[in-house]
């Protein structure tokens, strides 16, 4: 278990659960999409944001934004120590810098003021920073190169005696960006690492190779906080992690919904199905599993884990409770019924 970090009280590493972040993906002098982006992040589940500081210019608007919302902020900061100062002195505690960019005198002034402050610093290095050196130090071996990337950041920090760090070492290679991630957990097992494959792309192959990197690490028990990172709304980026985080079952927020896939013996529209209940998910408590299926023989039988299941039947549809027959419906009847079925408290439409 890795040592435990604090940002405005959201915990990260030791026994903390496993953390969903995303990034703003707005400039930061646009206070109000800002402000709107934050609070669509909160409402799906986001627990921490980076955002981009490339200049003094935006002091006053990320002063602004840590005064007005709730969301746990990370200033994102590259090469200039002066932004990282003025990041910490406009309320944000937790910064993401590369001290290798930084001259050592400065990287003593930003290292001070966080531990003044008890601000949390994220270090690390992706695929497109790794330098000619550190490739010939690894022999050609990428993986390895990214790795002496972050021990060379992480060095710097813990020579100075600050340990209130985050570790990242980020790809867009599924495979490169594993096994970086294996050797930061076995040279550096007590610091919580930030895991996920950077510019990971759209749709479906996003989503797929993002899982494929994350998944891999989590289930390796590698991992205290994640991102999807998309080029999609950040609110698809925080679904996706839960997501993720649900089907390894290290978090449960959300329904569980369990659909088959439809074969020749499907006695309804299942896709039909699935859109009458999605919208009365949302009104369900955490961690319950609702099964939708096609016929009798992927309905009580193989989904009779699920605390409520729907599966077709040539009338229309048969609800079951924990594999145990309900009653069944015509189809034209379930939109009715379905919110009493699934014990919905005080509904009043979706």
């Amino acid at each position: 278990m890795t040592r435990q970090v604090n940002i405005n009280g959201l915990t990260i590493g030791g026994n903390a659960p496993v953390r969903v972040e995303s990034m703003l993906k707005t400039r930061l002098n646009d206070r109000e999409e800002c402000i709107s982006q934050c609070e669509n992040l909160l409402n799906a589940g986001c627990e921490l944001a980076r955002v981009a500081f490339p200049d003094k210019k935006f002091f006053d608007d990320l002063k602004f934004l840590t005064a007005n919302t709730k969301l746990t902020l990370m200033a994102d900061i590259h090469f200039d120590p002066k932004l990282a100062l003025l990041a910490m002195e406009a309320g944000c505690r937790s910064i993401r810098i590369n001290p290798g960019n930084m001259n050592l005198n400065a990287l003593n002034d930003v290292i001070d003021t966080a531990k003044n402050l008890g601000v949390v610093i994220r270090i690390g290095a992706n695929g497109g920073s790794i330098s000619q050196a550190q490739l010939d130090q690894a022999h050609g071996d990428r993986s390895k190169a990214l790795f002496i990337a972050v021990r060379e950041q992480a060095d710097l920090l813990l020579a100075r005696n600050f340990e209130n760090v985050i570790l990242s070492a980020k790809s867009s290679d599924v495979i490169e960006c594993i096994n970086a991630n294996k050797m930061i957990a076995e040279n550096y097992p007590d610091f919580p690492v930030h895991i996920g494959l950077t510019e990971a792309g759209y749709g479906d192959s996003g989503i797929v190779k993002g899982a494929a990197c994350i998944s891999n690490l989590l289930l390796q028990g590698i991992g205290n906080t994640l991102r999807v990172s998309l080029t999609e709304e950040p609110e698809r980026e925080i679904k996706i992690g839960y997501e993720i985080l649900k089907a390894l079952n290290l978090r449960t927020r959300g329904v569980n919904l369990i659909s088959c896939p439809t074969c020749g013996r499907r006695r309804t529209d299942v896709k039909k199905l699935v859109k009458i209940v999605e919208p009365l998910l949302k009104f369900m408590p955490d961690g319950i599993s609702v099964a939708v299926m096609g016929c009798e023989v992927n309905g009580p039988k193989e989904a009779r884990h699920a605390q409520f299941g729907i599966a077709g039947t040539p009338k229309g549809a048969m609800l079951f409770k924990s594999g145990e027959a309900v009653g069944e419906y015509e189809f034209d009847e379930l939109a009715k019924v379905l919110p009493e079925f699934l014990e919905i408290k005080n509904y009043k439409g979706a």
